[in-house]
């Protein structure tokens, strides 16, 4: 008997063609009967486009967003309607705030059901129109593969992000008249214009302390190169934004730390003595920009942006419109040479801010209660860890020690969720090995982060990954923990304790091997025999709930 599926082209056909004809070859799923076209397709195409079944939705689409943050390019991650687009909306809005390029395709009800409260529908548009960058659905088979291409254009144009597609089921069930793949296209380079250019080029001629601040996109555009040409050519130190630490090498001369939620001093004080501030592919979140109170009101700020929106809504000085890369490398070019004097300021105060980076960052430099100090665990990590490992911290207090204490060597070595969400490390951990398939992957988390997606393991080990996930148990929510002693007294601690598994157990019965470290001594080996094991690999560090972040008390340390 003929196999009458194989005679018909449909729309999830073209789909999966589209996506693998416009170089998206990683895909993640939590299969639903709403999209068993695209699936049936994926499978027929599975030597052309890798998809990975994860248990949650919500690790799915954490994967798929450290994928396209480390790659520059975007995954595809499928879920079924309702339960699953709503699990799916935590990497979504992650995406969003971190400028990530992502697809997320929901399988849908039938467009002859849409808008009569059918079994599992949600609004999808309306739903995930705030947290996306563009919510696409086609009208009829014969769009699916226009829709598919222009969801891809659009996840990477100007400022990159999250686009959902809504795949109502009879389209991808349904046949295709017209089944002409559309054909791909470059990105469009987003280049300054001259004006602005030679505007910006006097404004930091003119300054006397100009501070530079790199963001997302020098990252997401590989142009941390082009940002050191900036850097040496003006003499400027440079900080990193929340979280991007990797997109200038740490240890070059200019480098004067990482705007964390916390400030130490010397930043706090250099923040201050800045005249003009230049964020280079940076949208100034809320805590890289203070919520708001940067610039100060004596500094200029030039920002260099590829998104108008952006732009608008930062209000800068001098806002020019431009990929990072090209607006460095113009810049460095075109620059008047300042006075001697300046030259030799501006040089000085750089020397002086980078050392107190270097004297910030040594571990050991903060005291601790407990057995393990996460400082001393990040300086070994330093010393095992090749440059080129990818870095992740999930959402928590914790990752302010990796924060502070890790310094990050190269490009594309770092990935964590700016918007704080929690669940991010273990599966964010798999998304990293499948965009940095040469590269060791070590992810930090938190005992409650482990908690919400921890279960991906085992997707890591169903993939055979090569990859270290480090469980910081300290038992509580440590954040919130910590505003309640501050703000109320510590005997008024409630709902933020947690109960403490044994997490290694918990690893071993997923199939990992696991080490369990109470000690600073027993790390190292742990950390050895973790990063030589084939497969993944869990080590359990137990620390103390006192030492919650390595920053002085105060109304800034949680």
């Amino acid at each position: 008997m003929n196999d009458v599926t194989t005679q018909i082209i449909t729309g999830g056909d073209v789909l999966v063609d589209t996506l693998i004809a416009h170089g998206v070859d990683t895909a993640f799923t939590v299969s639903g009967e709403s999209f068993l076209a695209v699936l049936e397709a994926l499978r027929r195409k599975r030597n052309s486009i890798s998809l990975i079944t994860t248990r949650h939705e919500g690790g799915g689409a954490f994967a798929a967003e450290a994928f396209g943050k480390l790659s520059g390019r975007p995954a595809a991650l499928f879920v079924s309607r309702g339960p699953g687009a709503t699990n799916a909306a935590i990497g979504v809005h992650t995406a969003k705030q971190d400028s990530t390029p992502m697809l997320l395709f929901v399988g849908h009800v039938p467009s002859t059901s849409q808008g009569r409260e059918a079994f599992q529908e949600i609004d999808l548009a309306a739903m995930f129109r705030p947290i996306a960058k563009a919510v696409l659905q086609p009208n009829s088979a014969d769009q699916v593969a226009i829709v598919t291409a222009r969801a891809v254009a659009l996840a990477v144009a100007g400022r990159p992000g999250p686009v959902v597609v809504v795949l109502p089921r009879d389209l991808t069930d349904g046949a295709v008249r017209q089944p002409a793949i559309p054909r791909p296209g470059q990105r469009q380079a987003v280049t300054p214009d001259g004006g602005a250019l030679d505007r910006a080029a006097r404004m930091i001629a003119a300054a006397k302390r100009p501070l530079l601040l790199s963001g997302e996109i020098v990252a997401i555009q590989d142009a941390a190169a082009a940002l050191v040409t900036l850097a040496e050519a003006t003499g400027a130190p440079v900080m990193t934004t929340y979280r991007r630490q990797d997109t200038f090498p740490n240890d070059h001369g200019a480098y004067a730390g990482h705007l964390e939620i916390n400030r130490l001093p010397y930043q706090r004080q250099a923040l201050t003595d800045a005249d003009l501030l230049i964020a280079v592919g940076s949208r100034m979140d809320g805590i890289s920009a203070e919520d708001g109170a940067l610039p100060r009101q004596h500094q200029n700020l030039l920002q260099i942006y590829p998104g108008e929106s952006v732009l608008a809504h930062c209000q800068a000085t001098l806002p020019l419109l431009s990929d990072p890369a090209a607006a460095c490398l113009a810049l460095a070019q075109n620059l008047a040479a300042p006075a001697a004097s300046v030259i030799g300021e501006i040089s000085a105060w750089r020397g002086e801010l980078h050392q107190a980076y270097l004297n910030s960052s040594k571990p050991g430099a903060v005291a601790v209660h407990g057995t393990v100090d996460l400082s001393l665990i990040a300086g070994e990590v330093q010393r095992q860890a090749p440059p080129e490992t990818v870095i992740l911290t999930d959402g928590g207090s914790f990752a302010r020690w990796i924060h502070r204490f890790y310094r990050f060597r190269q490009a594309h070595s770092q990935a964590g969720p700016i918007s704080g969400a929690m669940g991010y490390g273990v599966p964010g951990a798999i998304g990293a090995r499948l965009a940095r398939p040469g590269c060791p992957v070590i992810a930090f988390v938190g005992d409650g982060g482990f908690m919400m997606t921890g279960q991906e393991l085992v997707t890591a080990v169903e993939q055979n990954m090569d990859l270290v996930v480090v469980v910081c148990d300290n038992g509580v929510h440590g954040s919130i923990l910590e505003g309640q002693r501050q703000r109320f007294g510590p005997e008024h601690i409630y709902g933020t304790r947690l109960s403490r598994p044994d997490f290694a157990a918990v690893a071993r019965a997923y199939g990992c091997a696991a080490w369990t470290v109470e000690r600073n001594a027993d790390f190292p080996a742990a950390l050895h025999g973790a990063m030589t094991h084939t497969g993944p690999a869990l080590i359990h560090l137990v620390t103390d709930d006192r030492d919650i972040a390595p920053f002085d008390k105060g109304p800034d340390a949680v």
